[in-house]
């Protein structure tokens, strides 16, 4: 069996999932970067009861839950419908599924093959390095034999690429805007500073999407979202260029695979509140038929 499992940080399903989430996230060395684990831990619950509140109503916006893992689910439907070369599974790090219970459906041995196919685009140890972390260790854990592989990021695939222009084109047909913002999760300079290469990796894609973007708008903007606490964070801010904005413009969330708060709620209702001029948001790759193609057609090259 060759065993691919997505990581990804989850989204709550229900409104009580929303602590749990929090908890996990500021419990993250990689995420609140406290060593001493019982500090980071009451850190952790502050912050969370400080924040549930307001999560839970966001959530409410949204219908109670986040999409994420309903499209993941489908997502791995759908792969498991057009391949038997792999089987497909997901994993998330802040709410279930969790690894050990994600592990523990399949009997696995040493000619068997996990794939761990982490669903960001470009590389930060608040993502990738923490989602791979929890996985090895599970693994060890559980003393699974299988060979373990990882895909790396892809934010420079051809193939990732050309569907992201498909679907901001195809976008741009129903409306017509003349500016393009790249809305990526920004993250604490603090956390650059230490060599993350995060944002790195996010210049880098979006120079590569401009080369092939820039006749079709007159501007092209590169804008950060999700600033969390009064430390200093990537810039600009996207709320602050769509308070600013003097046309119509198009979002696409670059740094998101598959949708989730930070897309559906923070993007598409929390900043049209912001907004000067209306703008449209264009959806995440999800499980769409052009991204399932790319994930065959990555492991088929990474294999």
């Amino acid at each position: 069996m060759k065993l691919v499992l997505f990581l990804n940080m989850g989204g709550a399903t229900n409104l009580q999932d929303c602590e749990t989430f929090l908890k996990n996230m500021f419990n993250d060395p990689y995420i609140l970067g406290i060593k001493n684990k019982f500090i980071r831990r009451f850190v952790a619950w502050i912050i969370t009861k400080s924040r549930v509140k307001a999560m839970r109503e966001n959530y409410k916006q949204m219908g109670g839950k986040s999409p994420l893992n309903e499209l993941t689910q489908s997502l791995c439907e759908k792969l498991n419908v057009k391949t038997k070369d792999f089987k497909f599974d997901f994993i998330n790090l802040y709410v279930p599924p969790f690894a050990n219970e994600v592990l523990q459906k399949y009997t696995l041995n040493e000619n068997d093959e996990i794939i761990l196919f982490p669903l960001y685009p470009h590389h930060s140890s608040t993502t990738v390095t923490s989602s791979l972390e929890v996985l090895q260790n599970e693994i060890s854990k559980q003393n699974i034999k299988a060979k373990v592989k990882t895909v790396d990021i892809f934010y420079e695939n051809t193939l990732y690429n050309e569907m992201i222009i498909s679907h901001i084109l195809a976008k741009k047909s129903e409306f017509d805007a003349k500016t393009l913002i790249f809305s990526a999760h920004s993250l604490p300079q603090s956390i650059i500073d230490k060599g993350d290469l995060y944002e790195k990796h996010v210049n880098h894609h979006v120079e590569l999407l401009k080369e092939r973007l820039k006749d079709h708008f007159d501007k092209i903007i590169l804008a950060y979202q999700s600033k969390l606490g009064p430390v200093k964070w990537l810039e600009p801010n996207t709320s602050d260029i769509l308070a600013n904005l003097d046309n119509k413009a198009l979002i696409y969330p670059i740094s998101f695979c598959i949708d989730c708060s930070e897309t559906i709620f923070e993007l598409g209702i929390e900043y049209k509140h912001l907004a000067k001029c209306d703008y449209d948001l264009i959806t995440c790759p999800n499980d769409s038929d052009e991204f399932t193609q790319f994930v065959l057609k990555h492991l088929s090259d990474f294999n």
